[in-house]
């Protein structure tokens, strides 16, 4: 009896693809999740137990912060694992050919797997802009107790634009006495230097208030210079000490919304080293998307019925999933070196995926 897709109820086939698609997504995040927690306990056990771990913390500081994280940074191969192994099901037992038969066309047949992708970029996005930055805090600060060193008390060599045109630099700053030293505050006019001081030590005392130590301050008038000299006075600087240790691991740590100040903010200070910033911002975007090229690659693939079945999916699936990953984390690489922009380095995968996505579509069975 052939199968009339009409009467069958297209809400119906519908409803079955996307909780098919999601079911298996979420089914395959729960098993994959469950062995890697699995797999870092052992490996952390010893520290838990050297550093005196609390129970509470582990869970809720650390492994339920684990999750979201591992959970967002492996979407994408989620995703894959997701389509081909409910549609290699779906083509092994004929279903596809019977609903591209009742007059179905491949196109169509598309709209529920899309629908699906969107729930998934959905969750990717809020998860890796809003719930995963809070998190990664938590748990890197639990790391930072109870498993190793990770937080600074020292910064070096800090140079940046306070204020336009007014330069601030600090040899050494000490989180333990919150005091920098040998500290210079340049200020210029229209390219001119017009002023200089300079102190062997500057201790922050609260907000912007700081206070200046065995300090010499120059004004320049033309061909004139002004000498100041003084044992100490307070002052008002329009930076803070936790602004000296942000480096590309606090990016994780940020929301959409706080990530993008603080990028336009360190562009706005002449901050040369933000690619690691902007790599982070533009993943935030990125990233959900790879849920619709993963989704397309892989119904394109796992819609035929072919000698070997699920298996042969399942691996050229994987093989191109891993690649995707390792393109990824490659491309990256290139942007923090330098040689390539954050932004291509970010979207050049998605584009070439996009594009063997849009191949094998062109040559699936319709």
């Amino acid at each position: 009896m052939k199968l009339n897709y009409s009467t069958f109820g297209l809400k119906r086939i519908d409803t079955y693809i996307i909780k098919k698609f999601l079911g298996t997504y979420f089914f395959s995040i729960a098993m994959i999740l469950s062995i890697a927690v699995v797999f870092d306990l052992t490996e952390k056990l010893d520290k838990f137990f050297e550093n005196n771990a609390p129970l509470k913390a582990i869970v809720f500081d650390y492994y339920l912060n684990f999750i979201p994280f591992y959970m967002n940074m492996f979407s994408p191969l989620f995703t894959f694992i997701a389509v081909i192994f409910f549609t290699s099901k779906m083509a092994n037992n004929t279903e596809v050919i019977a609903i591209l038969a009742s007059g179905v066309s491949f196109r169509r047949l598309m709209l529920p797997y899309f629908i699906s992708a969107l729930v998934i970029a959905a969750i990717s996005f809020t998860i890796g802009g809003y719930i995963i930055p809070p998190a990664n805090k938590k748990m890197l600060n639990f790391e930072d107790k109870y498993i190793r060193k990770i937080k600074q008390d020292n910064a070096r060599n800090v140079q940046m634009e306070v204020e336009k045109g007014v330069i601030m630099y600090i040899e050494r700053y000490e989180v333990s006495n919150n005091t920098g030293y040998r500290f210079s505050l340049e200020k210029f006019e229209n390219k001119t230097l017009v002023s200089r001081l300079t102190a062997q030590s500057i201790t922050w005392d609260s907000a912007y208030q700081w206070k200046i130590t065995d300090y010499l301050q120059r004004d320049f008038n033309g061909m004139r210079e002004n000498i100041t000299k003084g044992v100490s006075k307070d002052t008002t600087i329009l930076v803070k000490p936790e602004e000296f240790f942000i480096s590309a691991a606090e990016a994780p740590q940020l929301n959409n919304i706080q990530l993008g100040a603080l990028l336009s903010k360190q562009r706005d200070r002449g901050i040369g080293n933000i690619q690691g910033f902007e790599d982070e911002f533009y993943k935030r975007f990125s990233m959900p998307l790879a849920a619709f090229i993963m989704t397309l690659i892989g119904v394109s693939l796992s819609s035929r019925k072919v000698r070997g079945g699920m298996g042969i999916h399942l691996g050229i699936g994987l093989a191109l999933s891993s690649l995707y990953i390792l393109f990824s984390t490659m491309s990256t690489s290139f942007s923090v070196n330098g040689s390539m922009s954050a932004f291509t380095a970010v979207w050049l995968p998605n584009v070439l995926f996009l594009l063997i996505g849009v191949y094998l579509y062109n040559t699936a069975p319709k």
